[in-house]
């Protein structure tokens, strides 16, 4: 009797229990209008990035519909939690019963997707995803020195690239004293701190949070400066911060406030987003993510990072610090780039995330220090920290110092310089991916691509499985063509007329580079990849 009793209260706690699940709505009745008129739902700034980037602005930048949230909101047994004009979706809690009805009551309602998918329950105890972090050895003094020179950003830095110009946003669990300590005074009289939003409580004041200084410490690997001291990767960038973690709660909820603020840093014309976060398991077990599940494609906030690039946005995400547990969400998405953890010595860090063939490009895609990284701390410290939290920034600074050197790169490109230049790149593995990136060699790689540009020769598609495409100048009928493997040798060799094609089906996977040869032109090479 006691154990039938005891099945049924289990029953009726299941049954009445609180479920997070994304509504997703039919339409946007105002977006042709305001697609008209972009400046309605875009800063310039933005429509900027997204003209020089070739990026369209679509149905997708146009909000959410406010009176169909507002009935939402209205409605028995809902609780509205956060939205996303890019799913034109809402996020809502309450009881399964009641979420299913908004079906019946609501015509504007396309379907409704819980984050309990119902299918294969994962126990486990949630790992917190700070504890590593927080083992800290406090110094008065330190240096950023090995962090910088590792990735070779300090090139960058003499000749000026210091990200000055570029907008950077990061999304994290806090920011307190951000706005007062003296490790970003230099930040704010440059008026490079543009403040931003903390979506879990709902408010402007981003640095009243004390929850967690996380963010504190992730922004001052980029953007903290104490003469002498410290110097980030990216001293002279502007930053907005978003808090979007609840430390007290690990939900889906969490992966909508961050597609919430992707969407505003999209608006307000920011170029580049940091995220030393990531998601597999939560609270409720019927939420977790299996090791399927990070394929890139399934999770909320992957998608919405794939979305994000589409948008010409430049997203780095920490790998996380699960070691052979595998890469959580957003880090799995093709369209970001995650950042493995080194030491000092640039040697693998045991507790960093591994990739693995689950991912749909390799993963992570490079590395940089993430054990023993010197932060400073909300007391205005300078500590060190483990975690591949602090990896992604230290590169994402390097980004924006790149980005500031090369301001037409799109996207992808700096995301292909970034790879090209690291220290492994033919020889990928799933602990730090193509390996650490030299920023003074992604430039020249950079640079090199917009000199080859200027004689308008191109190859497409690259990486290329079977014909490769070669087109020239229109004042140049045809040329010779080599393409040589990594050892120097000779493999092809023939004159092309533009656009013939070149068959690589029979060369082996790889690195090659292919060599334009005209009677006119000085040579060109390009680097060619070979699947």
């Amino acid at each position: 009797m006691r154990n039938i009793l005891l099945c049924f209260i289990i029953c009726q706690c299941s049954i009445f229990a609180q479920q997070e699940a994304w509504v997703y709505l039919k339409d946007k009745p105002n977006a042709a209008t305001q697609l008209a008129t972009p400046l309605m739902i875009l800063i310039q700034a933005a429509i900027d990035r997204k003209t020089n980037h070739r990026v369209a602005i679509d149905e997708r930048d146009a909000p959410v519909h406010e009176p169909y949230i507002t009935l939402l909101k209205e409605s028995i047994g809902i609780t509205y939690k956060a939205k996303s004009k890019w799913f034109n979706a809402v996020h809502v809690i309450g009881e399964e019963s009641a979420i299913n009805a908004l079906l019946t009551v609501h015509d504007f309602i396309d379907y409704i997707d819980f984050a309990d998918s119902n299918l294969n329950a994962r126990v486990g105890a949630v790992q917190d995803k700070f504890q590593l972090e927080s083992n800290l050895t406090d110094f008065t003094y330190g240096s950023t020195q090995n962090q910088v020179e590792m990735i070779h950003v300090d090139a960058l830095h003499t000749a000026d690239y210091t990200g000055d110009g570029v907008v950077v946003a990061v999304i994290d669990a806090g920011f307190p004293n951000v706005d007062t300590m003296t490790g970003f005074e230099r930040l704010r009289t440059a008026g490079n701190l543009m403040g931003g939003y903390d979506f879990v409580n709902k408010t402007a004041d981003v640095y009243n949070s004390t929850a967690s200084d996380h963010g504190t410490k992730v922004l001052s690997t980029m953007a903290g400066y104490i003469e002498n001291q410290y110097v980030g990767t990216a001293p002279d960038a502007t930053y907005y911060v978003f808090l979007t973690e609840d430390v007290y709660n690990e939900s889906p909820l969490e992966e909508s406030y961050w597609v919430e603020a992707v969407e505003r840093a999209d608006s307000l014309g920011v170029q580049i987003i940091n995220t030393s976060l990531g998601y597999k398991d939560f609270d409720n077990s019927n939420y977790d993510y299996s090791d399927e599940d990070l394929n890139g494609t399934t999770t909320y906030i992957s998608r919405g990072a794939n979305i994000a690039f589409e948008k010409g946005l430049i997203l780095i995400t920490s790998a996380g610090n699960s070691g052979a547990s595998g890469i959580s969400a957003p880090g799995d998405a093709a369209g970001v780039l995650t950042i493995a953890a080194v030491d000092g010595n640039g040697n693998y860090a045991s507790f960093s995330s591994q990739g693995s063939v689950l991912q749909p490009t390799h993963k992570p895609d490079v590395a940089a220090r993430g054990s023993g990284s010197y932060v400073i701390n909300k007391n205005n410290q300078i500590t060190q920290s483990n975690g591949t939290s602090f990896s992604s920034p230290i590169l994402a600074g390097g980004v924006a110092s790149l980005v500031q050197a090369l301001p037409n790169a799109t996207n992808a490109e700096i995301y292909a310089y970034v790879r090209e230049s690291a220290s492994q790149y033919t020889t990928p593995d799933f602990f730090i991916g193509y390996g650490i990136p030299d920023f003074d060699n992604a430039l020249t790689l950079g640079l090199e691509n917009q000199f080859n540009s200027k004689f308008d020769f191109e190859i497409f598609p690259n990486p290329v499985i079977s014909d490769l495409v070669v087109k020239l100048p229109y004042s140049i009928s045809s040329a010779t063509i080599m393409i040589h493997n990594l050892f120097g040798q000779l493999v092809y060799e023939n004159q092309l007329e533009s656009m013939q094609p070149i068959h690589m089906e029979a060369l082996p996977n790889g690195l090659y580079v292919l060599t334009i040869c005209t009677a006119t032109q000085d040579a060109v090479s390009f680097k060619v990849i070979k699947e």
